[in-house]
């Protein structure tokens, strides 16, 4: 083979891949765009579930639900033990290779966010979340 025939199939090549990492593009764009829609439509319901329960007059964190126990969330909570101090949004999408672009970051947001409305994390501050301080023990559970 000749350099200019193998230039033209590098460039062949080169060219399939483009349009190969393009699709794979679309799709990712489809699917994020996807997920947030699906996660905003969930906190809505989980705000009007609260907003519900409060008019209602029931009272006590909400139930550990599906979303919380799947892959995703126990990432994160790894991702928390391991740490030894307050970990930003960001810190987070690095740690779980999400990226770090505004809607990576307000996906992300909102799932620390839910964390924290379940007691698991704490905003410490604002931006900075770790895990919620356990509650103080009553006294039936100390013995007394």
């Amino acid at each position: 083979m000749t350099l200019p025939s193998l230039l033209d199939l590098i460039a062949g090549r080169e060219a399939a891949a483009a349009i190969a990492a393009a699709r794979l593009r679309d799709q990712i764009t489809a699917l994020t765009d996807e997920l947030d829609a699906v996660e905003t439509e969930l906190t809505e319901l989980e705000i009007t579930r609260k907003t519900l329960s409060r008019l209602s007059g029931e009272t006590g964190p909400p139930p550990l639900d599906a979303t919380v126990a799947s892959d995703t969330y126990q990432q994160i909570l790894a991702i928390f033990d391991a740490a030894t101090s307050p970990l930003s949004v960001k810190d987070v999408c690095r740690a779980m290779n999400t990226g770090i672009l505004a809607r990576h970051v307000e996906t992300m947001r909102a799932k620390l966010k839910r964390l924290v409305t379940r007691g698991i994390l704490a905003e410490v501050t604002p931006g900075a979340f770790s895990f919620a301080p356990a509650p103080p023990a009553s006294p039936a559970d100390q013995g007394t």
